[in-house]
């Protein structure tokens, strides 16, 4: 499942792994030996978070076909693994992606060429659109918060998958795109069904998908695409992975169940929402994280360690 770094790589990405001279390192490489992925990278760089890189820098993180559908693979893996409590996503190499690997997407043209009818061209178009977008929902149905870490350029398909994620950061002089109208199509994998609920500004959101400017870490900031701006990419990184790990020290069953009622209730009435988490509640509030937790804020613990879910 995930791809073999070595302890030397992990100590020099995470310096601050190394205490009472043992590293994290460990339990990614058991891991590691199971499976890899060929364009995502996995590692460890605090206890219960893990950081998943979209790894094919050589070209600027391009998504091609295995990429796509490895990120749902990935997401869905996560999703029930109890090591798992928040997860960072960020880009390797120069930028966060590019977006569209167009000479992948030519591998379609000799299938679509053999067929005639525009139905049965439709029908493998159709095939590949509904599993690229079931993919990028798995970073929504994983009940672990997604903190999304954005350098340089996000465009297309990066927007889609920006956007699917909790949170989303990114430095200074990264840049967003809605990039499809200039290659002549809707974007169709997310970005005009979640990009208008996440800054709230339907104008703008026209604007960005019509015009296919870009937009600037400024303007993502003050739109609310983006929680914070960092100065660069590595204290980035640092400063997201720390927000990551104060999720992770909460109760699992408080933060999976938020995560759960805040998607519910963005697609569903207000009542909706509500009786969505007075049955959701009716049974986690006889976890034993209520209590531990209820009974660290009466007694001024800061120490708490909840069981692993």
């Amino acid at each position: 499942m995930f791809s073999l770094i070595s302890k030397a790589t992990s100590t020099a990405l995470y310096p601050h792994l190394i205490k009472s001279g043992k590293t994290l390192v460990d339990s990614v490489a058991k891991m590691s030996a199971q499976s890899g992925y060929d364009t995502l990278s996995v590692t460890v760089p605090k206890q219960f978070v893990y950081h998943v890189e979209l790894n094919r820098p050589e070209k600027l993180n391009a998504m091609n076909r295995t990429m796509w559908l490895e990120i749902g693979t990935c997401f869905e893996q996560l999703d029930s693994d109890e090591n798992c409590r928040v997860i960072v996503l960020s880009g390797a190499g120069k930028l966060f992606t590019a977006g569209l690997d167009f000479q992948d997407m030519m591998k379609f043209a000799p299938e679509l060429a053999e067929q005639e009818d525009v139905a049965r061209k439709a029908k493998i178009l159709m095939k590949s659109i509904n599993a690229y977008q079931k993919s990028l929902s798995w970073l929504e149905l994983c009940k672990k918060p997604v903190l999304a870490a954005i350098h340089s350029a996000c465009i297309g398909g990066g927007v889609d998958l920006v956007t699917v994620a909790d949170m989303r950061y990114c430095t200074k002089d990264a840049w967003f795109q809605v990039k499809e109208v200039d290659i002549g199509m809707a974007a169709d994998v997310g970005t005009l069904q979640r990009l208008p609920k996440v800054i709230g500004s339907d104008s703008l959101v026209r604007e960005l998908c019509y015009t296919a400017r870009k937009m600037p870490a400024a303007e993502a900031l003050s739109s609310g695409l983006v929680s914070r701006v960092f100065e660069d990419k590595d204290s980035m990184i640092k400063g997201v992975v720390e927000i990551a790990e104060e999720i992770s020290k909460k109760s699992p069953v408080a933060v999976q169940g938020t995560k759960v009622s805040i998607v519910f209730g963005r697609d569903h009435s207000v009542q909706e929402g509500l009786n969505q988490i007075g049955l959701w509640n009716q049974l986690m509030l006889q976890s034993e994280d209520f209590m531990t937790a209820t009974v660290a804020q009466a007694t001024k613990q800061t120490d708490v360690v909840f069981s692993k879910l």
